[in-house]
């Protein structure tokens, strides 16, 4: 048994849904796991949607028009025949949106986050199914927020591997008799509300599926040819790696970059389950494979670049030595915050520290720290991440920009510049 998981470019319109299709009937004889993500930038769509509904904003009706539009334009391009049963159930599931938004908001942020954009991943994976049955691959559709079980960290769902791998191994018995097509990136609460993974956490979906049911390999499908040097948009000469071990992937995605999710590899490692990263436009391709035995390859440097990044330098408001306690404090306080930390350095007097700019949550530190620390802090900086660097490429990519901040180690060094 095989998991696959398709990314939101990969299903972003009528031709992505077909080609899906065509890799299933290139792979038609494996029992397959299909896990897939929101169509396009529909995420993005429903954040939108998310902040327009909490700020009483006049634009919430348009909108959801323009996301609901937009998945009927794609059904419409698929199923020439409206009375196709699809039509109903895409509009069956626009009625739970439809329905929370005619309430007031949850005094939570994150709760109304979760509800909303959940909904994405249940569309996108509704209109697969129906197109897979429709051209003969007979599938049996899976709501994931009944088996992937969290607590109630909404927007940073904490999977309970328990009952999670209880729920799973149950439906298991399906995949013998047909595909199953699920949802990547949410889950689900004991209360029955909707818990997202983080951001792009489609692939720790994938992932979760494929280490409970001890799935031969997982294979994610990109728009990219496999695990890359660098961002190819960002750099014109990027190469590709054939293989990675557990041990560099995960370095790789610890420091930001966005092929793979950062809590993919572990799951995979702990079950001994390769990773494949492969191209959805050229699937006979080989790809990238993650796994415990490929070599680290040091011929040439991998490039993160992380955008919209904070530098913030805490001080007590006392002029004193930066204890433990202190960082005992301040630690607290980015954890409460659900603010992951991409670099810090200490000094005699302050602690400074780079992290992801993200309005509620930045808000949500300042108002914690403000008793008994100063804060400064510059915005809209660029952290760029090199591992197995070399000087002349810490060169290359400082020239002509302000480094605020530079760490070297043994094979990783970061800038945070402006």
């Amino acid at each position: 048994m095989e998991v696959y998981k398709f990314g939101g470019a990969s299903v972003k319109d009528a031709a992505g849904i077909r080609n899906v299709g065509n890799i299933i009937r290139l792979n038609a004889e494996k029992d397959l796991l299909i896990v897939v993500s929101a169509m396009g930038k529909t995420t993005n769509a429903l954040e939108a949607l998310t902040e327009s509904y909490i700020n009483g904003e006049n634009s919430t009706h348009s909108l959801f028009e323009e996301i609901r539009q937009y998945h009927h334009s794609v059904l419409a391009e698929l199923f020439e025949d409206e009375s196709h049963p699809a039509f109903d159930e895409i509009e069956n599931t626009f009625i739970e949106i439809e329905w929370m938004l005619e309430d007031d908001p949850h005094p939570g942020y994150d709760f109304n986050y979760d509800q909303i954009v959940s909904i994405g991943e249940l569309l996108s994976s509704r209109i697969l199914s129906a197109w897979l049955n429709h051209v003969g691959f007979k599938n049996k559709w899976l709501d994931a927020r009944g088996v992937i079980q969290t607590d109630n960290t909404y927007r940073e769902g904490q999977v309970d591997w328990t009952k999670t791998c209880k729920a799973i191994e149950v439906m298991a018995p399906i995949l013998k008799d047909q595909f199953i097509v699920t949802q990547g990136f949410i889950g689900g609460t004991s209360e029955n509300f909707s818990t997202t993974l983080g951001r792009e956490g489609s692939d720790y979906s994938a992932a979760i599926f494929a280490s409970c049911l001890n799935a031969e390999k997982l294979t994610i499908w990109k728009d990219v040819p496999g695990v890359l040097s660098a961002d190819p948009k960002l750099f014109s000469d990027t190469r590709k790696y054939s293989e990675l071990p557990y041990s560099e992937a995960m370095e790789m995605t610890y420091y930001g970059a966005t092929v793979i999710h950062p809590k993919t590899i572990k799951p995979l490692q702990n079950s001994g389950i390769p990773l494949l990263v492969k191209p959805f436009l050229n699937p006979e391709e080989e790809g990238t494979i993650i796994n415990e035995t490929a070599a680290v390859c040091k011929d040439f440097p991998a490039i993160i670049v992380k955008q919209h990044q904070v530098l913030a330098s805490i001080s007590t408001k006392e002029l004193l030595f930066i204890t433990e306690d202190h960082l005992s404090e301040i630690f607290k306080a980015f954890a409460m915050a659900h603010i992951k930390i991409n670099l810090m350095q200490v000094s005699a007097l302050s602690f400074t520290v780079c992290f992801d700019e993200e309005k509620e949550k930045f808000n949500a530190l300042i108002v914690a720290l403000n008793n008994s620390f100063k804060i400064k802090y510059n915005q809209d900086l660029q952290l760029i991440t090199i591992r197995h660097y070399k000087p002349d490429t810490i060169d290359q990519l400082s020239s002509g920009k302000i480094v605020l901040m530079e760490q070297l180690s043994r094979n990783t060094a970061q800038l945070v510049l402006k």
